[in-house]
């Protein structure tokens, strides 16, 4: 069995159906709680033990070690979640199982004992992988295939996941580093309580999305889609979508170095004292915790608008596949790099180095993002299958995570190599895998069939 994945009868607010609003503010609750607990996660193991508000005590090795370990399996669990909602649950109730699940998780966090961080954590991984896959295919599902508002309707998603990273990142971010890391972690359970209360509220606008196709609410044509072999089509377009999932894998190497290694080199090797000609707040210093904010406020800020300019590039008969943009994306993401290449180069030479460089990298990496995240939820939806709608989201989730391993990796290895290297690494490899793909960007569409070749405004109400 599968889930709903297309139900075209919905109100409308701002030109989207009022389920996309519900979805995402609940999506922006459980970024809020995850994001806040992994912008202190890092400074908290690798935090003194004999300080006043202590951390475990930790190497930069052992921590980013266990960063890896616990973002990759956040997002491997997508799969199994995927698997659970298409054959047992539906989409609906799988959000809601693991929003409960993460609350469990994060409340337990808050509790000052080994087995409760581990348990904690344990819970964090199981309640991600049934929420996070089902949320962003609901998202999907409020829009017929063909309609060109869906790419705008996933970035206006993506918005909510920022806003809730941003918010957690200033709140969390302070509240652990400054009054308790604990007291930090269960102020992320609070924000996932308040998420799944206001998911439960929105039901009545999800009535046609994310439904168990075991019941009576499967059309006839979707019961034919969950009995029928996949045509040659459907394996092409499966085929163009795993490919296009060593993107992600890329994409994320590099992008998740800001919880891992860019945090501690914030941490450790940026002067974070705000200038003397700045009034009122000169000479304070920036907990290094608010710049995992800076993405997501970009995010807030551009979003929109660099979701209307691929639109438009897309009405106008422009080269606007889903392909591209990701492409360019890894491309934009990937100079960044070379900001955190000049700060290492400034440290080297000056024994501390600028927060300005952390601005620039962290604004091209939201470029980047911009360009190929949301977009790539949203190519999903286009070309998976009826009946493996959620599996397939959650294998690109589980790319995430194979992609937060990775990014462990290369973190940990600046332990040798030197920051220097490693920032200067993932600059020119994302830059030249981009390339490739622009480059063999032809054949890749062919295996679509036309998926995005007509798309255009769709009336849902």
């Amino acid at each position: 069995m599968s889930t709903s994945i297309q139900r075209p009868e919905q109100r409308e607010l701002f030109g989207h159906p009022i389920g996309l609003y519900i979805l995402f503010f609940t999506e922006m609750w459980e970024r809020f709680s995850y994001y806040g607990m992994r912008a202190i996660l890092t400074l908290y193991l690798v935090g003194l033990t004999t300080d006043s508000n202590p951390g475990l005590g930790w190497t930069n090795m052992e921590a980013l070690k266990l960063y890896g370990w616990y973002t990759m399996l956040v997002y491997v669990m997508s799969i199994p979640g995927g698997i659970i909602a298409d054959k047992v649950l539906g989409q609906k109730k799988s959000v809601l199982y693991g929003g409960l699940i993460l609350i469990g998780g994060h409340s337990i966090l808050a509790v000052q004992t080994m087995w409760a961080f581990y348990t904690g954590l344990g819970l964090i991984i199981l309640g991600v992988g049934m929420l996070k896959p089902n949320i962003s295919t609901m998202v999907g599902g409020l829009y017929k295939q063909g309609d060109v508002r869906r790419d705008k309707g996933f970035t206006i998603f993506y918005i909510g996941i920022n806003l809730g990273a941003f918010l957690s990142s200033l709140i969390v971010g302070y509240v652990g580093e400054v009054i308790g890391w604990h007291y930090g972690f269960g102020l992320a359970g609070i924000g996932m309580a308040m998420g799944v209360a206001l998911y439960a509220y929105g039901q009545k606008y999800l009535a046609h999305v994310g439904n168990f196709l075991g019941d009576e609410s499967a059309t006839e044509e979707e019961k034919e889609a969950l009995n029928r072999p996949l045509t040659s089509i459907e394996w092409d377009r499966i085929k163009v979508l795993m490919l296009s999932f060593l993107i992600v894998i890329v994409f994320w190497g590099a992008f998740e170095q800001a919880g891992g290694l860019m945090n501690i080199y914030t941490k450790v090797k940026t002067n974070r004292i705000l200038p003397d000609l700045l009034p009122f707040i000169g000479g304070l210093e920036v907990p290094a915790s608010w710049f995992q904010s800076l993405n997501a406020f970009f995010i807030i800020v551009l979003g929109t608008t660099i979701a209307g300019f691929w639109a438009k590039r897309k009405l106008k008969g422009s080269e606007s596949s889903s392909l591209f943009k990701m492409a360019i994306g890894v491309i934009i993401m990937g100079s960044g790099f070379l900001f955190m290449t000049a700060a290492a180069a400034q440290f080297d030479a000056q024994g501390s180095s600028a927060m300005y460089w952390l601005v620039l990298a962290y604004l091209f990496h939201t470029i980047g993002e911009l360009c190929a995240s949301p977009v790539a939820l949203s190519y999903i939806t286009k070309l998976a299958p009826l009946k493996y709608g959620s599996l397939m989201m959650g294998i690109y989730f589980a790319m995430t995570g194979f992609g937060n391993k990775l990014a462990g990796y290369l973190g940990e290895s600046a332990s040798d190599l030197g920051e220097y290297t490693i920032f200067t690494g993932i600059a020119i490899f994302c830059i030249i895998f981009g390339l490739l793909i622009l480059a063999i960007l032809k054949p890749l569409k062919r295996l679509t069939h036309g998926a995005e070749d007509d798309e255009h405004v769709i009336e849902t109400a």
